[in-house]
């Protein structure tokens, strides 16, 4: 999708979904070129379908590494607080037909795969 079709996109969606800024749409978009890459770079350059787990921790490393410890913060304010609200993105962009989806993907397949804190606080807490 190009680059002025997802601005539009994500225009569409947050004109009724307010739940989340719209940073947090081009995070997960982010988030899912990134998980793509890594996972062909696993299977020979093939990209395939990335399934909501997968997307999931692609999701936590590619905060940890763009983020750092400001993650958690940035997350907060945007309106991603639990691995739901990702697959709730995901699938606000399915319905707008930005992201494809299988028969077999669910929006249960993103709850809670790790806990936020846990993910994006405790990496960054002083050991005792």
């Amino acid at each position: 999708m190009q680059h002025n079709q997802f601005e539009h996109a994500v225009a569409s969606i947050i004109e009724k979904e307010k739940r989340f800024q719209p940073g947090a749409y081009f995070l997960v978009r982010e988030t899912l070129d990134f998980t793509v890459d890594r996972l062909a770079k696993d299977t020979s350059n093939e990209k395939r379908h990335v399934s909501g787990h997968e997307l999931l921790l692609g999701f936590r490393d590619y905060v940890l590494q763009e983020y750092g410890p400001m993650g958690a913060t940035i997350l907060e304010d945007w309106g991603i607080t639990k691995c739901r609200h990702v697959g709730e993105i995901v699938f606000l962009f399915i319905e707008h037909g930005v992201f494809g989806k299988q028969d077999s993907d669910k929006l249960e397949d993103f709850d809670e795969a790790y806990d936020f804190d846990e993910a994006f606080k405790a990496p960054f807490l002083a050991k005792a």
